[in-house]
Protein backbone atom coordinates (compact mmCIF):
# COMPACT_ATOMS: atom_id res chain seq x y z
CA UNK A 1 0.00 0.00 0.00
CA UNK A 2 2.84 2.37 0.87
CA UNK A 3 4.48 1.71 -2.50
CA UNK A 4 1.23 2.59 -4.27
CA UNK A 5 0.97 5.88 -2.33
CA UNK A 6 4.56 6.80 -3.16
CA UNK A 7 4.02 5.84 -6.79
CA UNK A 8 0.87 7.95 -7.06
CA UNK A 9 2.65 10.87 -5.36
CA UNK A 10 5.52 10.68 -7.85
CA UNK A 11 3.04 10.39 -10.71
CA UNK A 12 1.26 13.53 -9.47
CA UNK A 13 4.57 15.41 -9.25
CA UNK A 14 5.51 14.30 -12.78
CA UNK A 15 2.12 15.45 -14.10
CA UNK A 16 2.45 18.88 -12.45
CA UNK A 17 6.04 19.51 -13.53
CA UNK A 18 5.07 21.07 -16.91
CA UNK A 19 2.60 23.34 -15.12
CA UNK A 20 5.33 24.96 -13.03
CA UNK A 21 8.47 24.68 -15.18
CA UNK A 22 9.27 25.10 -18.88
CA UNK A 23 7.37 26.45 -21.86
CA UNK A 24 3.69 26.93 -21.20
CA UNK A 25 4.20 27.05 -17.44
CA UNK A 26 2.45 29.58 -15.24
CA UNK A 27 5.63 31.69 -15.01
CA UNK A 28 6.00 31.59 -18.79
CA UNK A 29 2.37 32.65 -19.28
CA UNK A 30 2.85 35.51 -16.79
CA UNK A 31 5.97 36.72 -18.67
CA UNK A 32 4.15 36.54 -21.98
CA UNK A 33 1.26 38.59 -20.55
CA UNK A 34 3.73 41.23 -19.36
CA UNK A 35 5.34 41.37 -22.81
CA UNK A 36 1.92 41.61 -24.43
CA UNK A 37 0.93 44.54 -22.22
CA UNK A 38 4.21 46.33 -22.98
CA UNK A 39 3.62 45.82 -26.71
CA UNK A 40 0.06 47.14 -26.37
CA UNK A 41 1.35 50.30 -24.66
CA UNK A 42 3.94 50.79 -27.41
CA UNK A 43 1.28 50.21 -30.07
CA UNK A 44 -0.94 52.87 -28.50
CA UNK A 45 1.92 55.38 -28.50
CA UNK A 46 2.75 54.62 -32.14
CA UNK A 47 -0.91 54.92 -33.16
CA UNK A 48 -1.10 58.35 -31.52
CA UNK A 49 2.01 59.43 -33.41
CA UNK A 50 0.51 58.12 -36.66
CA UNK A 51 -2.72 60.06 -36.08
CA UNK A 52 -0.74 63.24 -35.43
CA UNK A 53 1.28 62.72 -38.62
CA UNK A 54 -1.89 62.02 -40.62
CA UNK A 55 -3.43 65.25 -39.34
CA UNK A 56 -0.28 67.15 -40.28
CA UNK A 57 -0.31 65.61 -43.77
CA UNK A 58 -3.95 66.61 -44.27
CA UNK A 59 -3.14 70.12 -43.08
CA UNK A 60 -0.23 70.40 -45.53
CA UNK A 61 -2.35 69.06 -48.40
CA UNK A 62 -5.23 71.45 -47.77
CA UNK A 63 -3.49 74.68 -46.84
CA UNK A 64 -0.71 76.25 -48.90
CA UNK A 65 0.08 78.59 -45.99
CA UNK A 66 0.92 75.57 -43.85
CA UNK A 67 3.55 74.46 -46.39
CA UNK A 68 5.07 77.95 -46.44
CA UNK A 69 5.07 78.19 -42.65
CA UNK A 70 6.78 74.83 -42.37
CA UNK A 71 9.38 75.80 -44.98
CA UNK A 72 10.06 79.05 -43.14
CA UNK A 73 10.43 77.31 -39.79
CA UNK A 74 12.41 74.23 -40.82
CA UNK A 75 14.35 75.43 -43.85
CA UNK A 76 14.70 79.14 -43.13
CA UNK A 77 12.76 80.16 -46.23
CA UNK A 78 12.90 83.90 -46.93
CA UNK A 79 10.88 85.63 -49.63
CA UNK A 80 12.45 88.01 -52.06
CA UNK A 81 12.86 91.40 -50.42
CA UNK A 82 12.68 90.06 -46.86
CA UNK A 83 15.56 90.32 -44.43
CA UNK A 84 16.37 87.39 -42.17
CA UNK A 85 17.50 88.08 -38.61
CA UNK A 86 18.82 85.40 -36.31
CA UNK A 87 19.09 86.13 -32.61
CA UNK A 88 21.59 84.15 -30.60
CA UNK A 89 21.24 84.14 -26.83
CA UNK A 90 24.36 84.37 -24.71
CA UNK A 91 24.56 81.59 -22.09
Amino acid sequence: MRLLTVGLGLFLIILQYPLWVGPGSLADVYNLKQQYQAQQRELTIQQQKNHALEAEIQNLKQQADAVEARARYQLGLVRKGEIYYQLIRQP
